[in-house]
């Protein structure tokens, strides 16, 4: 019997096309293993940042560090796609006449305007095409923000481009190189508390979602030598509403914390604890029906994740059950 299995109440069994008020928040911390550069621009621009109140009951304005919402699904979304295309259940993208021609080039992909509208990323993480065709992502996220101010869990580094002689100097021509650059970075150790609200998901898509969640290990810029992150869920609540956001979840844990418990980097094992005492204080000021999992299921649940994504057997059977929910649409 699955964790989720107990909830069957709380969950839809079918896709449909309207609403139904079924909400699942995945209460995510995100801790930085490695520099992480977050910002909107090219190289050299500051990170992204916003002045916010640092509590609930602290009322000084600090700024913090955040990151975007398209920063953290875009990666979760490709995460997942790689895995469809490994088991090959991204399809064809549907064309004017509504046809859908099997070419490598009308394969369904991110930002090439073409959807193929019937896989488990199209449906669950939304698309829009021109010529029409749309649904709207039932994973509703908000931005994530750093629980320190921004001032003290970053730094700036220089960098520059050596030549082949290992100098900044042209070894052809003689010329000093003027590529010295400084970027701000997110130091090592910085955590982040995230939320993620999953609408109308059946069980299969919670367990799909969840593990683009838990198996992305890279965020930001430059990814391919910086950006390394460990994303750990210490809560789920099922709701018939959404609950609090993200930055009322962060002010909360930072009031928590204490002025003696905000030293950088902070006990990740502390703010876990921190942020489940901040949710359950929080979740008893929303008007709605509100059902969280207790920290053995999570653990469970997590477990599950572990052991289905271990067995290319079981991870096919899951993406094949999911497919199956849009099929109808292909009519």
């Amino acid at each position: 019997m699955r964790t989720l299995d107990k909830y069957t109440d709380l969950i839809v069994d079918k896709y449909e096309h309207f609403p139904q008020s079924c909400y699942l928040t995945l209460i995510v911390l995100r801790k930085a293993e490695s520099e992480m550069i977050f910002r909107t621009e090219g190289s050299g621009e500051g990170l992204s940042r916003d002045s916010v109140h640092a509590g609930l009951e602290t009322r000084d304005i600090i700024p913090r560090v955040t990151i975007s919402k398209r920063k953290q699904t875009a990666v979760e979304r490709r995460t997942g796609r790689e895995l469809l295309r490994q088991h090959n259940m991204l399809f064809y993208a549907v064309d004017n006449k509504g046809n859908r021609e099997e070419t490598d080039e009308n394969i369904c992909a991110l930002n090439r305007n073409k959807p193929c509208g019937i896989c488990a990323d199209c449906m669950i993480y939304g698309y829009a095409v021109g010529g029409g065709g749309a649904q709207k992502s039932r994973v509703i996220t908000d931005d994530a923000f750093s629980i320190l101010p921004y001032q003290t869990v970053t730094a700036k580094r220089t960098f520059n481009a050596l030549y082949d002689n290992n100098t900044m100097r042209d070894p052809v021509t003689g010329q000093a190189s003027s590529s010295i650059q400084e970027d701000e970075y997110v130091k090592p150790e910085t955590l982040f508390v995230d939320m993620q609200t999953l609408k109308d998901l059946t069980a299969d898509e919670i367990y799909y979602v969840l593990a683009n969640v838990l198996r992305s290990r890279r965020y930001g810029a430059i990814s391919s030598r910086l950006g390394k992150m460990r994303n750990t869920l210490v809560g789920v609540i099922f709701s018939d509403c959404e609950i609090f956001s993200n930055l009322e979840l962060t002010q909360s844990v930072y009031d928590r914390l204490g002025s003696n418990g905000r030293q950088f980097p902070l006990d990740e094992n502390k703010v876990e604890s921190v942020v489940t005492d901040a949710v359950a204080a929080l979740t008893g000021e929303v008007i709605g029906k509100v059902q969280p999992l207790t920290e053995p299921e999570i653990t469970a649940l997590v477990g599950e994740i572990q052991r289905k994504f271990a067995s290319s057997d079981e991870v096919k059977g899951l993406l094949d059950s999911i497919t199956a929910l849009y099929r109808g649409r292909e009519a």
